[in-house]
């Protein structure tokens, strides 16, 4: 497996192959690839054709071996399916048979940033027209990524599997629950990683989302049910059950 994005992307690349081992997926192996910000999408991976990631992208997919191949959803506006179509090309030369995922991560800043004039989420929202932040992703998941990136792609690629992987709902799930007061745990909105729901201003995951992320990884990538996975999280909320409803709402056409 061959996984390539940013530090929105990397921690559930990662614990991955933790969950994996948990799951008894022995065959389970994994290479990620890792370069901060927008520097980590599938466009700027192919564009820095110099770059030492980009040269270690197509020197893992020129192994022929790779059976499925991730990225992060990020895309150029102008072009969005650009940098996907490209990595997806180039795979397919020695990898026919390879499955594709695109991970939709979360908004960023979601308190707002200090250093712009990005608002925060519910009003980041508000000033594209929706009523939440949840209408909004929705939006940006269903008509954005979906029918602007997957369907285009799965056009030029009638014959290739590609499927999306909605982990940012995990952020989203999450921060809700804290401020509605449903978590079990004791988490701050804002902290350290051990107890927190995002460790700074960008938004980056704290463990527990990290933890209902990657769960909603295994099981869209391996089919592993959630709800009889004995696996120790760490915290007493349970992210079975929350990154499984996350599972059972997304869109059965755009699944594995």
């Amino acid at each position: 497996m061959l996984l390539i994005g940013n530090s929105f992307f990397k921690p559930y690349a990662d614990h991955l192959s933790n969950l994996a081992t948990e799951a008894n997926l022995n065959k389970h192996s994994s290479i990620v690839v890792k370069r901060g910000g927008e520097l980590g999408r599938p466009i700027n991976f192919w564009n820095d054709s110099t770059s030492e990631e980009h040269q270690l992208i197509k020197s893992t997919l020129d192994q022929g071996n790779i059976e499925v191949f991730g990225m992060v959803s990020g895309y150029d506006s102008e072009n969005p399916t650009e940098g996907h179509s490209a990595w997806i090309r180039y795979a397919l030369q020695k990898n026919p048979n390879i499955i594709i995922f695109i991970a939709i991560g979360s908004f960023d800043f979601p308190n707002g940033d200090s250093n712009s004039t990005r608002p925060d989420w519910k009003t980041f929202a508000f000033d594209n027209g929706f009523n939440s932040i949840h209408e909004f992703y929705n939006y940006y998941i269903n008509e954005i990524i979906h029918k602007k990136i997957v369907d285009e792609l799965r056009v030029e690629f009638p014959s290739t599997k590609i499927f999306t992987i909605p982990t940012g709902w995990a952020a989203k799930n999450l921060a809700q629950m804290k401020l509605d007061n449903e978590l079990l745990d004791d988490i701050e909105m804002f902290g350290p990683k051990s107890s927190s729901i995002f460790t700074d201003e960008k938004g980056h995951q704290g463990q527990i989302v990290i933890e209902a992320g990657t769960m909603i990884w295994l099981n869209s990538i391996y089919k592993t049910g959630l709800s009889l996975f004995n696996y120790n999280t760490g915290f007493t909320t349970n992210l079975n059950t929350i990154a499984q409803e996350i599972i059972d709402v997304h869109d059965d056409n755009y699944k594995q």
